[in-house]
């Protein structure tokens, strides 16, 4: 058989799988119809789980889990969009880490709304000028997200779903050799975790010029000659610049945890995971905390992280109250006892699908 009878033998495939997503995509709007008229949330994580761990224990052929989960993100993602236009507000700017997060979630489809800063998102979302929010709550390195904490702790916005992602760094540029390069763009933390590939590749002595995101530096980059950018792959591919060596940080263990927020409450999926706030500042008790700890644990709940965050209104010094995550749904009984016992020290923060 000749390449030709190859190529023909994909088109045919091609052509069967096209009118497959057809078809499931009427299906789609049947089904947006009806969630319309009744009110309901369009955006259900623990279904898309549902239908990904479903299509892994059928399948018998080449595509493993990670193919078949980015190959279906995408097609949620315009259905969704054919239920009803989404709308998601991220921590930008365009091309950030944050808003290759979000389009991994939300698809190519979604009107994306990039926000100056965390505040911003949470306001755009409160405000319903956007449906979902998308923002970082911690780094693997770099530790947790404060602000993000402390938005979640005020705001009655609710985690809807989290996704952690490797943060990879691409080395981009116009130029087709290293020796042309004269100035490098990157931001300043982005340079200290690509130390390595620097040194490898003779480039320590090359300018480097640290600006407010990688994706200014891809920008730049694309618009002056003799420059490079350390960059993310979705700003390179924004700017048209061209990747000329990609994953160049020193570690392949750079993960950054996401959190989409928006305004209604998950359904159970038995593969949950509930975050809370828990403020004991008020009271002088000894083992305030432990007692806490204690009640999780006896209730038979798995607490995965636990994270202080200072009281800066509370009205005495050195206040503390904790973010906690545990595996469960909201609806759990056990969850449910908990809430009984500790309900005036505790505020609910989602329960969503554990990624």
């Amino acid at each position: 058989m000749d390449l030709q009878k190859f190529r023909e033998e994909i088109d045919s495939v091609d052509d069967q799988i096209l009118r497959l997503l057809n078809q499931r995509m009427e299906v789609v709007k049947l089904i947006g119809r009806h969630k319309k008229m009744e009110g309901s949330v369009i955006y259900r994580p623990e279904r898309e789980r549902e239908i990904i761990a479903r299509l892994n224990s059928l399948n018998q052929g080449l595509l493993n889990e990670a193919a078949i989960e980015a190959i279906y993100l995408e097609i949620f993602a315009v259905s969704r969009n054919l239920e009803l236009p989404e709308r998601v507000a991220y921590l930008g700017p365009l091309g950030s880490y944050t808003h290759q997060a979000a389009e991994s979630r939300f698809g190519a489809m979604s009107e994306y709304l990039s926000m100056n800063n965390i505040a911003s998102v949470f306001k755009t979302v409160e405000s319903k000028r956007a449906k979902y929010g998308v923002v970082p709550i911690e780094n693997n390195k770099n530790g947790i997200v404060g602000e993000t904490l402390d938005l979640l702790g005020k705001s009655s916005l609710k985690i809807v779903a989290e996704l952690t992602m490797p943060i990879h760094h691409t080395f981009a540029t116009q130029c087709d050799s290293l020796k042309e390069i004269r100035r490098i763009y990157s931001k300043d933390i982005a340079f200290g975790q690509c130390l390595n590939f620097l040194s490898e590749y003779n480039l320590e002595e090359v300018e480097r010029i640290p600006v407010d995101s990688t994706a200014k530096a891809a920008q730049l980059a694309a618009s002056e000659p003799h420059t490079a950018a350390i960059c993310s792959h979705i700003a390179a591919k924004l700017y048209h610049l061209p990747i000329l060596f990609e994953n160049i940080e020193d570690s392949s263990h750079n993960k950054t945890r996401f959190v989409i927020i928006s305004d209604f409450k998950n359904q159970a999926s038995g593969s949950d995971k509930t975050s809370i706030f828990a403020d004991i500042s008020h009271t002088d008790k000894p083992g305030a905390l432990l007692g806490l700890l204690k009640d999780i644990s006896g209730l038979g709940l798995n607490m995965t992280k636990i994270e202080s965050r200072p009281r800066i209104d509370a009205a005495k010094d050195f206040a503390f109250c904790f973010f906690i995550d545990f595996e469960g749904h909201i609806d759990d009984e056990n969850v449910q006892e908990l809430l009984k016992r500790r309900g005036d020290e505790i505020k609910w923060l989602g329960s969503y699908v554990r990624g």
